[in-house]
């Protein structure tokens, strides 16, 4: 490991689960990808409740993706009846 600092290039969110269809992106830190295309994330919160374990790393200055809510049935694996 070096003590190069490297500039962050990334913003890291994270989706925060409101009930089972739906949710919202939250900012959760920051992150650069390196020259050997390996991601390194810096959190530094995390949300409370409905964290899913999932980080995502967007370019900064470019805007969080609005959530699309799930369709009745869309998260079941099979179908009863």
């Amino acid at each position: 490991m070096t003590n190069i600092k490297k500039p962050h290039t990334h913003t890291a969110s994270t989706m925060q689960r409101v009930g089972k269809k739906f949710g919202r992106w939250l900012e959760v830190g920051s992150g650069y990808i390196d020259e050997d295309n390996i991601g390194h994330v810096f959190l530094d919160r995390l949300p409370i409740g409905g964290f899913t374990g999932y980080v995502r790393l967007t370019p900064k200055g470019k805007p969080l993706p609005e959530p699309t809510p799930q369709r009745p049935g869309e998260d079941e694996e099979f179908e009863e009846g």
